[in-house]
């Protein structure tokens, strides 16, 4: 399935009615709940109800409940922080990625490219320099202090 939403900032998992169809589940297959939803305007809505399925991120497989919903969206699925929780990994909207462990191991899975504009050109920098005096390489990841002095802002005393 494609255009799956990590998203942080929601509290719960959430399937468009549309997709669940399209797996081929009826409204019999749904536990019925009265949980109310309350979208980012504030407006509230009733969830027709939860399903749990097994869900495979990469290599990894967990059952996730989600609340079928009956709006559209622009994404198939949204994976709230119940779902980061449990998987215990760490989205990362910056690098447009998600690392889980899987095992002793780390697995990344890279995010959609069609979404991210400004990923295109980040593999063309070697080494970018940042505030903090670290140099960031191309590798995922990987930081090396090279002994750059941090940068002081102007009017501050303080010695580092």
């Amino acid at each position: 399935m494609t255009k799956i939403l990590i998203d942080g900032g929601a509290a719960i998992n959430i399937m468009p009615y549309a997709v669940y169809r399209k797996l081929g589940k009826g409204d019999q297959d749904l536990t019925k709940t009265d949980m109310m939803l309350k979208d980012f305007e504030g407006n509230v809505s009733s969830v027709k109800g939860a399903i749990c399925v097994e869900l495979t991120i990469s290599s990894k497989t967990l059952p996730t409940t989600f609340f079928v919903i009956s709006g559209k969206g622009a994404y198939n699925l949204l994976l709230g922080r119940d779902w980061i929780h449990a998987n215990c990994c760490i989205p990362s909207t910056m690098h447009q990625c998600l690392v889980q462990w899987v095992g002793d191991k780390i697995e990344i899975v890279p995010g959609d490219s069609s979404y991210v504009i400004a990923l295109a050109e980040a593999d063309t920098y070697e080494r970018t320099r940042c505030i903090s005096g670290e140099i960031w390489e191309k590798e995922f990841l990987k930081v090396a202090d090279y002994e750059i002095p941090p940068i002081q802002a102007v009017g501050s005393d303080e010695e580092f």
